[in-house]
């Protein structure tokens, strides 16, 4: 019997799901994919009025202060000067559960910072994990799928879940971090947060240089068992919550430490594995950690749904000296991000208090829609250019321009030497201790052994021994034995 043809709602075939359409095989993605741009607004409108992912999520103000001097890779303005502060709004977040889940789960942590700067709102939407289960946006719509709750038991399934990360080999590494000791934080304050994607910096000179941001906790990391997390979801499903609103209230002030990791843009093409990459992590030993602030939170939000709930970040949203990179999930999160909020919120959800400028004045020619709120006056003109004094271009670009070259249409081939999809995970397990592993085990067999199929099983298993061999043969031997009792 012949396979149903995937398509587009218009009925056109798909021939290639699982890669976006770029300019050349490491570019920019193209507006003109379709399907892409399609299933992505799709995916975004599927929840009325309740954030698709990051649902559950708490929130705090405070400030970010510039410790070190980095002007020798940024002219941006917030980060300019030694002593420098900056006010900040930091949303916290569960990635896969509804708004009425626990606090204390196996899941990603959203790390979401929108700095108020003078030049402008910078939103850096991170996670607490360096890496990402899929590295490109046309998978993610189906990634999330996988995770949330079936729509005909109303359960998250194990056989959705195992079945997505066996067809995709890429989430090997994220899997294991997720599995590991990691996997379920001991509250908001004592995990790391990072900005995950590679993102572009720009100095005075024109220079371009590639980062990755890391947000160490000053408090520790600290982290639950699977057991201890089972008795506090089922005591205090708010315990993140809780914690962070109660840590604050009585003066203990959470921060962390800003650091970046810098490449030479003319080092990206060369690199032995695509930096772009957002399932993998640079070694710091190759580009090690640079300081650069301190951010700490200072105030609690005064109405949770006013504040936390309506809170837009978009990774769009730039300031001059900060710029996207060519990493795939970044580029198709600059669009869907902001189409979610006007969705969700509304078109002018940046004139909401959270989300609009504090340290300086948007000036554009945005008009009417859905709660309008910006009355520009009775002459001002709303189209550019004018002959009336209306704000204008300031012709210089946010950040310096990306080469690109090739063919368009989906990429499937690597660009570098060592773009496999295991030898990043394999790396984690080895610096694993034989305890650390051994929960790690425990943790995939658990759910593993309740995958009903016995081919996606295997194909879970390939992954984990192509990773490492003991790993492989650990998860193995422990799955067969849950399956045995």
């Amino acid at each position: 019997m012949s396979k149903r043809v995937l398509t587009t709602e218009s009925g056109a075939p798909v021939a290639d799901n699982q890669n976006s359409a770029t300019a050349g095989v490491g570019g920019p993605l193209l507006l003109q994919d379709q399907h892409l741009l399609e299933k992505l607004a799709r995916f975004n409108r599927e929840r009325i009025p309740e954030r698709v992912v990051h649902a559950r999520g708490s929130g705090a103000y405070g400030h970010f202060e510039v410790t070190d001097d980095v002007t020798g890779f940024t002219y941006a303005d917030f980060l300019g000067t030694v002593g420098k502060r900056t006010e900040v709004f930091l949303r916290f977040s569960t990635v896969a559960d509804n708004l009425g889940g626990a606090d204390a789960v196996r899941d990603p942590r959203g790390f979401a910072v929108k700095f108020y700067t003078e030049e402008g709102n910078y939103d850096l939407v991170g996670n607490n994990t360096p890496v990402f289960f899929v590295k490109d946006p046309v998978k993610f719509p189906d990634f999330i799928h996988s995770q949330k709750r079936d729509p005909f038991t109303g359960k998250q399934e194990p056989d959705n879940v195992w079945d997505f990360w066996a067809h995709s080999p890429e989430a090997t590494h994220q899997v294991t971090w997720l599995m590991g000791d990691r996997g379920i934080p001991a509250s908001y304050r004592h995990m790391n947060g990072y900005g995950s994607h590679t993102y572009q910096w720009t100095n005075a000179e024109g220079e371009a240089f590639f980062v990755k941001y890391h947000f160490k906790t000053n408090q520790g990391v600290r982290s639950l068992s699977s057991e201890q997390a089972r008795e506090i979801a089922g005591t205090d499903p708010n315990s993140h919550q809780t914690d962070l609103l109660q840590a604050i209230e009585r003066g203990v002030h959470p921060s962390w430490t800003l650091y970046v990791q810098i490449m030479p843009a003319a080092e990206a093409a060369d690199y032995r594995f695509n930096p772009f990459d957002l399932t993998k992590v640079w070694p710091h030993g190759d580009y090690p950690l640079r300081r650069v602030g301190r951010l700490v939170l200072d105030r609690n939000p005064d109405n949770v749904f006013a504040e936390v709930e309506q809170a837009a970040f978009s990774p769009n949203n730039f300031v001059p000296g900060i710029g996207p990179s060519p990493d795939k999930m970044l580029q198709g999160r600059l669009f869907a991000y902001a189409d979610a909020h006007r969705y969700r919120l509304g078109v002018n959800h940046t004139l909401l208090a959270v989300n609009a400028p504090k340290a300086t004045v948007a000036q554009n020619y945005g008009r009417d829609g859905l709660m309008a709120s910006n009355n520009q006056g009775r002459a001002a003109k709303n189209y550019e250019p004018n002959s009336y004094d209306g704000p204008a271009e300031t012709g210089r670009p946010l950040s310096a321009p990306l080469a690109v070259h090739g063919h368009t249409g989906t990429h499937e081939a690597p660009l570098h030497t060592k773009d496999d999809h295991f030898f990043q995970a394999g790396e984690l397990y080895r610096l694993m201790s034989r305890d650390e592993q051994s929960r790690l085990v425990a943790n995939i067999a658990g759910g593993l052994a309740q995958v009903s199929r016995d081919d996606v099983v295997e194909k879970n298993l390939a992954h984990f021994h192509a990773a490492d061999p003991s790993y492989g043969d650990r998860v193995a031997e422990a799955v067969r034995a849950l399956r045995e009792d």
